[in-house]
């Protein structure tokens, strides 16, 4: 097999996997988070193959909190019996908080993507790490609960796509379209629980 067919490989099966997760979290099933480390180590690789170092790193921290989410939602789906796979969805965030994300979320790329761009030839340091600033934000969100995971996520994937594109990684483009109309889907299905 050459080296173009392992990568591209490597990305359908990122891509599926990825999928498969997204699709969980937006049931609000538990099995989103071990299935998301699967994922993650997946496109962890293929993204510093194709040197975007910052969604590389993004995807060790996807594992990390994929399995601090995981125990997090297993314990409160033992709080409550009724709903084994369901987690409760924490309160809305205050505008305060949303502020404080913001101003962390443009620090981080500001910051990252300095110091991408000074000591490495990572592609699109800055845009690569808005995607980082802004998944990390997203997935902080989700790991509590919080129903406005599903805005930062759409806006994830608003800027993954053309990144994506630009750099070859059609596939992973193409998944990461489909992701964004999950996340409005996810967004919808979170505000009708009202749990």
């Amino acid at each position: 097999m050459s080296w173009p067919d392992s990568l591209a490989l490597l990305e359908w099966s990122a891509t599926l996997t990825t999928a498969l997760c997204v699709v969980l979290a937006a049931r609000r099933h538990i099995a989103t988070w071990p299935v998301g480390i699967v994922g993650s180590a997946l496109y962890m690789r293929l993204f510093h193959d194709t040197q975007l170092y910052a969604d590389a790193t993004l995807q060790l921290f996807f594992i990390g909190t994929g399995l601090w989410g995981w125990r997090a939602w297993l314990r409160r789906a033992h709080a409550n019996a009724s709903a084994a796979h369901t987690p409760h969805a924490a309160p809305r965030l205050k505008p305060r908080q949303w502020l404080m994300l913001l101003a962390l979320g443009l620090g981080v790329t500001l910051a990252y993507g300095a110091l991408l761009a000074h000591w490495t030839q990572a592609y699109a340091p800055f845009w690569d790490s808005a995607v980082l600033a802004t998944s990390v934000i997203a997935q902080w969100l989700l790991m509590q609960g919080r129903r406005e995971t599903w805005p930062c996520w759409i806006l994830v994937n608003t800027l993954s796509v053309p990144l994506y594109l630009s750099r070859g990684l059609h596939i992973t483009a193409v998944l990461y379209a489909l992701l964004w109309l999950n996340a409005w889907h996810g967004w919808w299905v979170w505000r009708r629980a009202r749990s």
